[in-house]
């Protein structure tokens, strides 16, 4: 009788560890995917410790998260520290401030108990599938946007009208060509080029009395400025790998950017100084 006991709580301990391991397994990949996420659509690294750290403790469970610049890895723990479970997963997407968002008051309706683990996937998997802003509608606002730059700088409305199509032409280019997969670097050159030359035009045809704002406000909407806030976010956090890695990606495009206005300056003959 003594062993017949023995044997049902040992098979008992068994199927309870079972139970624990596969609900670790769930929650660690999603936090895992979710982090990831995260990390592609431009969150800080202290925005996605805090937001996998509050769901974490909502499913009652510890969590180490390390982010690299293109991968985030979770390790979760029961809280007696008995088991865990660990998952690497690599970023994806790019920037979309409406997905960092959604994903923030994920997070929240999670911590609140609004949301079970299975409903947080259920609506995390909806948000990945909503799709973007229309692109012609960002199109025009960027358009819009960078004209305004050059009014606020002092260009006078001709000068707002030679960037508002040169940034109309530049960032079609782009949007044309990373939907067509062309590296993000030769895609910002390309751009670069484009509005450069369009925005040359009240130099060459003294179309606007500050043709030199025309031309310097032709590509600001090519500045990654997202990378460089994040970068300098990060470094406070403490995340010196993330914060480097995004720095540099930063000053690569400023320079690709660059490459691009100068090609843009010779091919129309404009002086540098």
């Amino acid at each position: 009788m003594t062993t017949m006991t023995m044997m049902m709580k040992q098979s008992s301990n068994i199927v309870a560890d079972v139970d624990v391991h596969d609900k670790l397994k769930s929650a660690c990949r999603f936090l895992s995917q979710y982090a990831a996420v995260l990390l592609g659509c431009g969150a800080t690294c202290i925005r996605i410790e805090k937001n996998v750290g509050r769901m974490a403790q909502a499913f009652d469970c510890d969590v180490e998260i390390t982010l690299l610049p293109s991968h985030a890895m979770v390790v979760l723990w029961d809280k007696e520290h008995e088991h865990s479970y660990n998952c690497f997963s690599k970023s994806v997407g790019a920037i979309d401030f409406y997905r960092n968002i959604e994903l923030s008051k994920l997070s929240w309706q999670v911590a609140e108990g609004k949301l079970s683990l299975e409903q947080a996937k259920e609506c995390f998997d909806n948000i990945l599938d909503r799709p973007r802003i229309n692109k012609w509608v960002v199109l025009l606002l960027a358009s819009v946007a960078n004209a305004s730059f050059c009014r606020l700088f002092g260009g006078d409305f001709s000068a707002v009208g030679i960037v508002f199509c040169a940034t109309l032409l530049g960032f079609l280019i782009k949007q044309v060509l990373l939907e067509d997969g062309i590296d993000v670097r030769i895609t910002t050159m390309a751009s670069a080029f484009i509005a450069s030359i369009v925005g040359a035009s009240g130099n060459l045809f003294d179309l606007s009395s500050t043709p030199e704002l025309a031309l310097g406000t032709s590509v600001l909407f090519l500045i990654p400025g997202i990378p460089y806030i994040n970068a300098g976010s990060d470094m406070i956090a403490g995340h010196y790998l993330c914060s480097v890695s995004r720095f540099i990606q930063a000053v690569i495009l400023t320079v690709c950017l660059s490459l691009g206005l100068c090609g843009g300056m010779f091919l129309m003959q404009i002086k540098f100084f």
